[in-house]
């Protein structure tokens, strides 16, 4: 079997990147049905926003939990019961005419997807070696873009012709498929047994044979570690405190993380960079592209198909340039950040109709941002003790997504304030008020990378560690 040594990382990645794809379809489900969300529940432009914000929030609210449940449980069993979670929601989706029961669709789909991208990237270091993972990473991200591919024309296709139950049970179909996939295949590392051989209690060839990819060396950093006592210790150890024997609280776990520089600078470029896109992508862009520019419905869904595209062009290209400057990486990520600002500046200060030329320029450029807050999860990797890998990447993962609800909910207030909040009052003066709600959330987030690059410096050269 050693023929399988080879193979084995790329079919365990192969599946948890199909998973995680999959998710993506879930999250961005209603990128394309704004309007059609619209009609189908007779709501307004905030309750529209409250289906992406409740399902935003739950997902960050979860990021946390999720962490502390994948370093005891593992990435399996996470990832299998994100993908449960998230068809069940779409069944519920699919079957119900209830606004109420709609919200509590949207709320098992966060909380599924919440489950499943930490858990994919908590995989990569168990398979593969250091530095393969920063373009493994952009490339996990890159494929993820594919389910917003399929969510932005097919799915709005299918909604059209077949009708809404048809659109979104087709969705809780593939899910079941694919958590029928996971279930014999996902193994949390070599040599650990898949959910099916768990249940069964027999461990085949192929995972018993995996025990020798164990044998390399294991990280999950591009810098060693910072060691357990550079964090400050909570509790009592050896020095007269109290053991907790590991079961420490959420809230000290959290301290200690963000005592250190370089995860709270994490936290910020993962804030600064990806919500313009995710608000953009899950809810806002075809009530623009159509209620605001004015555009039918299939062009607004092939233009949000170039995002995509423009994304997952952008993650084959950033991995190996992040992973080869790795001291210039953070500055890659505000200039790709002053990017995306200064061409929505052009957009919303242009004098009426903004230019099809702009129109397509941002289109490319809004979505730089996605793959950009993928180095979050590097400088994250760069600073995190491995006993936190995990719990880690969950805290840093909200806050992107913490920034997206705010502007979801902020764009839909703004615009029913304005008297612009359903398809038959959009207007483009007041998508252009709408979207300046960006324009905060930008500058907070790029003072807070620069205060936090400062002093994550400072902390290394006191510590006496350098990037490798």
């Amino acid at each position: 079997m050693r023929a399988s040594k080879p193979f084995l990382p790329w079919v365990v990645w192969g599946v948890a990147v199909t998973l995680y794809a999959i998710a993506i379809v879930n999250r961005s489900s209603l990128s394309a049905l704004g309007p059609a969300t619209q009609d189908h529940f007779s709501i307004d432009a905030s309750t529209l926003a409250a289906f992406p914000v409740i399902q935003l929030l739950v997902y960050a609210a979860c990021q946390i939990p999720v962490g502390i449940l994948l370093d005891r449980y593992g990435s399996t069993i996470l990832i299998l019961a994100g993908s449960a979670l998230m068809l069940t929601g779409q069944i519920v989706m699919a079957t119900v005419a209830n606004v109420e029961f709609a919200i509590l669709a949207r709320i098992l789909v966060g909380a599924g997807d919440a489950c499943t991208f930490t858990a994919v990237m908590r995989l990569l270091p168990e398979w593969f070696k250091p530095r393969q993972l920063s373009t493994l990473g952009q490339v996990t991200g890159l494929i993820g873009q594919v389910g917003q591919l399929v969510s932005v024309a097919p799915l709005a296709f299918v909604v059209d012709t077949f009708g809404w139950a048809t659109g979104f049970l087709g969705i809780a179909a593939v899910g079941v498929l694919s958590f029928v996939l996971g279930f014999v295949v996902l193994r949390d590392a070599p040599g650990r047994r898949t959910a099916f051989e768990r249940l069964t209690r027999r461990t085949g060839k192929i995972t018993k044979n995996s025990e020798a990819l164990a044998a390399a060396p294991i990280t999950t950093v591009t810098m060693a570690p910072p060691a357990t006592n550079m964090i400050p210790v909570v509790g009592r150890g050896r020095a007269g405190r109290k053991n907790t024997g590991g079961k420490e609280g959420i809230l000290s776990r959290v301290r200690r993380l963000l005592s250190i520089p370089g995860v709270r600078l994490a936290y910020w470029i993962h804030f600064v960079t990806p919500f313009s896109a995710q608000a953009f992508l899950l809810l806002w862009g075809t009530p623009f592209l159509t209620g605001g520019l004015g555009m039918s419905a299939p062009a607004a869904s092939g233009l949000l198909s170039l995002t995509v595209i423009s994304s997952m062009v952008a993650g084959l290209v950033l991995g190996p340039i992040s992973s080869r400057f790795i001291e210039r990486r953070v500055l890659l990520v505000i200039g790709i950040t002053v990017l995306i600002m200064v061409t929505w500046l052009a957009v919303l200060l242009w004098p009426g109709m903004p230019p099809g030329w702009l129109i397509i320029a941002l289109l490319v450029i809004l979505p730089l941002g996605g793959p950009a807050s993928m180095i979050a999860f590097e400088v994250a990797r760069s600073h995190t003790p491995r006993s936190f890998a995990g719990f880690g990447t969950g805290l840093v993962n909200t806050g992107g997504f913490t920034a997206a609800l705010l502007l979801v909910m902020l764009i839909g207030i703004i615009l029913d304030l304005q008297g612009a909040g359903s398809p038959e009052t959009y207007s483009l003066t007041a998508f252009k008020v709408a979207f300046a709600a960006q324009i905060p959330l930008w500058l907070i987030g790029l003072a807070m990378i620069f205060v936090e690059r400062r002093r994550t410096g400072t902390w290394m050269e006191r510590h006496g560690r350098t990037l490798r």
